[in-house]
Order: C-alpha cells, then sequence, then structure tokens
C-alpha cells in the first residue's frame, strides 16, 4: 500500500509540472521578461551578468509607426519592441531634454543627452534578469521560458509520429502474422541495430537543419518500441474470446483491429508514450547541443547548454545549469506519470 501511495504522489506531481509546462509554453511571450520574438533582444554591454542582476534603461523611440500585435499573435510569435533600449547608471531631466551616464561597461560610463520628444511617454524603466544573461546579453530566463515550446512541442509531435507508425505496423504484424509479420519484424530489426543518434543525424541530414526537421527526425526513430510492443499485445489479444466471437459474425479485419483490438491495449502503448515523449525531449536537447536541431536564434535549452557550458566552471554557471535543470524536471515529470500510469493500469497481484 505504501509503495502504491508513493506512485500516486510521484505522478501528481510529475503532472503537475507538465501542467504548469504547458501553461508556460502557451503564454510564453506574456510571462517572459523580454517577450521579443526568440527572445532575442540583445544588449552586448550587458553580456554574462549573473543572475539577479538589475539596471536601468532608455527607452527611445525606435519608429512613429509602430502598430502594437494583436493577443493571439503576440502569444504565437512575440512582440517586436517599439523602443531601443539604453542602459545607463544615472539620468536627469534638464529642459526638454534627459541626460544620462550610458552603461558601457563596469566601471565606465558615457555621458549621453537626448530628447525628450524621441523617447517613451515614461523614458526610464527598469530591466530585470532574474538567470542572468548570456554572451550576447540576453535574458536567460526569457529564453528559458520561451524554450519550453520547443521541448513540448518535439515531445508532441515524436509521439504522435510513433504512436501511429508503430500502432500501424505492430497491429499489421500481430494480427496478419505470417509473411506480414516477417516483413515488419524485419524492418524492425534492421531500424533497432542502428543507433538512435546516428539515425536521428542520417534523417536530419536529408530532411535538412531546422525546427520542425528535427521534430519530425526524432518521431520517426522512436516507433519501433511502439511497434514491437502492439505486436505482442495483439498476438496475446487475437486469441480472445470476443475477437473470435468478432470473425463468427462477420466483422471486417479493419473492423476488428480498430474497434475490439486496440482499445484493450491502450494501456501499455499510453505507458509508452510518456516514456517516449521524455525519450525525445532529451534527444531534441543533445542534437541541438551538437548543432543538428533547433538552429539560432530560436531558444531551445540544449542549445543554450552548447552556448553556455564554458560558464560552468567559472564565474557564472547558471547559465549552463539552468536549461539542464529544466530539461531534468521536465523528463523526469514524464517518467513520474509513465510509472504512474503502469502501476494504475496494473491489474495483476491487486488485492
Amino acid at each position: 500500500m505504501k509503495s502504491r501511495k508513493n506512485y500516486t504522489t510521484g505522478t501528481i506531481a510529475g503532472a503537475v509540472v507538465i501542467l504548469l509546462s504547458c501553461i508556460v509554453a502557451l503564454l510564453a511571450y506574456y510571462l517572459a521578461p523580454d517577450g521579443s520574438p526568440n527572445g532575442n533582444r540583445m544588449l552586448p554591454e550587458l553580456a554574462n551578468r549573473r543572475p539577479g542582476f538589475s539596471i536601468q534603461a532608455l527607452q527611445l523611440i525606435k519608429s512613429q509607426s509602430y502598430n502594437a500585435p494583436s493577443f493571439f499573435d503576440r502569444m504565437l510569435n512575440g512582440r517586436r519592441g517599439a523602443y531601443q533600449l539604453i542602459p545607463f547608471e544615472q539620468y536627469a531631466v534638464r529642459g526638454d531634454s534627459i541626460e544620462i551616464q550610458k552603461f558601457i561597461d563596469d566601471g565606465v560610463w558615457e555621458k549621453q543627452t537626448y530628447a525628450l520628444k524621441a523617447c517613451a511617454a515614461e523614458p526610464v524603466t527598469r530591466l530585470h534578469f532574474y538567470l542572468g544573461s548570456d554572451r550576447f546579453g540576453r535574458d536567460i530566463a526569457s529564453r528559458l521560458i520561451i524554450g519550453t515550446r520547443v521541448s513540448l512541442s518535439v515531445g508532441f509531435i515524436a509521439v504522435i509520429l510513433s504512436l501511429t507508425i508503430g500502432i500501424l505496423l505492430g497491429a499489421l504484424a500481430g494480427y496478419f502474422r505470417g509473411t506480414t509479420d516477417d516483413v515488419i519484424m524485419w524492418l524492425i530489426n534492421v531500424i533497432w541495430s542502428i543507433p538512435t543518434l546516428l539515425l536521428v543525424f542520417a534523417i536530419t541530414l536529408v530532411l535538412g537543419k531546422g525546427f520542425w526537421q528535427v521534430f519530425i527526425a526524432v518521431g520517426l526513430t522512436m516507433w519501433v518500441n511502439v511497434a514491437r510492443l502492439v505486436r505482442g499485445q495483439v498476438l496475446a489479444v487475437r486469441e480472445m474470446e470476443y475477437v473470435e466471437a468478432a470473425r463468427a459474425l462477420g466483422f471486417s479485419d479493419r473492423r476488428i483491429i480498430i474497434r475490439h483490438i486496440l482499445p484493450n491495449i491502450l494501456g501499455p502503448v499510453l505507458v509508452i508514450a510518456a516514456n517516449n515523449f521524455a525519450s525525445a525531449i532529451v534527444i531534441e536537447a543533445g542534437l541541438s547541443f551538437l548543432g543538428v536541431g533547433v538552429q539560432p536564434p530560436q531558444p531551445s535549452w540544449g542549445l543554450m547548454i552548447k552556448e553556455n557550458y564554458n560558464f560552468i566552471i567559472t564565474h557564472n554557471p547558471v547559465l549552463a545549469l539552468a536549461p539542464g535543470i529544466a530539461i531534468m524536471l521536465l523528463v523526469l515529470a514524464f517518467n513520474l506519470v509513465g510509472n504512474g500510469l503502469r502501476d494504475a493500469l496494473q491489474v495483476k497481484g491487486r488485492v
């Protein structure tokens, strides 16, 4: 009983993390301190800042014809900044102009003066870098939040592709057996013999580098586990009495597979789908780290580790540790949910 309670607690915790991640991914550009597309606002003078760094900035109008995006457009693509930000330490308003001490580097300032009419209605704002900034002066927290979309998207698309191909081939092999089974199992064994990362490399080279290409590549390498599982389940279920009854009633093979067999094997399929979701996130992070996954400036947790891993042994390790911890938490959440599903669907041995 104690073990079941621990599974339930872990499953709930994992489900909460996944739900929060989905909310963060959906509202990423509203939650991120830097809501520009891809969180790619660069301030080179503020590069490699520690977590909690904060500084004032002057807001200069870029264009008088700026049009604010709609709610859904901003939610999907972010909002291009209407103002140019100039970090400074001190300022003073003198008549119709504002005088600032522009930040150049630590301990280095430059006195500059701007007309107030060239500034925003509220010319001074404060920038907060809760997790610090990278070598381009981009906010790590914002890119971490927006990068949640990539990890969840690759998992979702990879799982959909792997389930579609795996269930189809596995059901055909298990139900028809004979030559059909031999051919499909030969294909499965060939794919199974190729290292996953090497196969993803090959598919990525064929499809090209990019956002959607890496999702498809990951999905096309994960269907083998699903197909083997479905085949084994169908081999066992096809001998059940209700399947024999369906055949006796003259139902077509397609109807028997779709209406009678597949609904009764969805339990194990859901468990492996949760595990594949976690595996897809790790594979995508590895591909991005190696430079063949999501391409800059689009934020990806693996790409963020690649760009900042040198700082692990220096003064600012959070730049690389933050996306690494995010990957760990999300993968752990899906594994906990998968374990909980397995425990809930395991009816043998229950009292």
